[in-house]
């Protein structure tokens, strides 16, 4: 199965609107003229959310099919992932599908909206992502939803090589706010458990690029991007997503 990639642009969400950011992209060449930009900045993946003929959020396996293969072309050495997020939209049965039937080599599936159906029928969609090669990037929001992770998989795969994982700092409710504290619980988790997942930090807000240094510093990779936070760490509006991927990576390297 393909690994994270170590830097990993999310550039519009599910909700997010030009009112939020007018350089948020919406429609397909805008997500690939981000994506290029991104790539040239140095992102080396890509978080792909698409959106209907109105603007809304679109699951739907052929759409999916027809971008990855635009993007492949237009970005080649550029990691794809897609999301199946539910967005108060899709339920359970038609996420598994899209996860399955869109061609995608790398799916990020957040726990909680499968558990949303029997524990039994979630463990054998993810066997079932496991037997096509698809790699499955567990989105986990508290330890809660940590715990629930190792009850759900199979022993195998919690403890396998493969084993994807996307911790999330702060929420939409707490005022997109997040700040490296908030990795602690999770990567506790990971010492009780005995497990060295391929792991990754999403975090809102203008505390988006110092949470994700704290995770980078002790092993996790990062993903940045206008569907978790608009802001740079003095509280400014980034320029756009591409901005966002530069002035991390210069703090990464120590230029800011």
């Amino acid at each position: 199965m393909m690994s994270l990639p170590k830097l990993m642009v999310a550039p519009n969400g599910a909700t997010k609107t030009k009112s939020d950011h007018p350089r948020l992209p919406i429609t397909l060449d805008e997500i690939t003229e981000t994506a290029r930009a991104c790539f040239a900045a140095g992102a080396d993946g890509l978080h792909l959310h698409l959106r209907d003929a109105q603007g809304r959020h679109l699951l739907d396996a052929g759409a999916y099919a027809e971008a990855l293969t635009h993007l492949r072309a237009a970005v080649p050495g550029m990691v794809l992932q897609i999301t199946t997020e539910a967005a108060g939209i899709y339920e359970p049965p038609h996420q598994r599908r899209v996860a399955l039937d869109s061609g995608a080599a790398l799916v990020s599936i957040a726990l909680r909206e499968m558990l949303r159906d029997d524990e039994t029928v979630t463990r054998r969609f993810y066997e079932d992502c496991a037997a096509k090669g698809i790699a499955v990037q567990h989105i986990l929001y508290d330890r809660t939803d940590a715990e629930a992770l190792a009850r759900v998989l199979p022993t195998s795969m919690l403890r396998g090589p493969t084993l994807q994982l996307l911790f999330v700092l702060g929420r939409y409710t707490e005022g997109q706010s997040s700040d490296p504290s908030m990795l602690d619980p999770f990567t506790g988790w990971l010492g009780t458990a005995g497990i060295e997942p391929d792991w990754m930090v999403c975090a809102f807000g203008p505390g988006e690029s110092d949470a994700l240094l704290a995770a980078h510093a002790i092993g996790g990779k990062m993903r940045v991007g206008f569907e978790n936070s608009l802001w740079h760490a003095d509280g400014s509006i980034a320029r756009d997503n591409a901005e966002q991927v530069a002035r991390l990576i210069a703090r990464l390297a120590g230029r800011e």
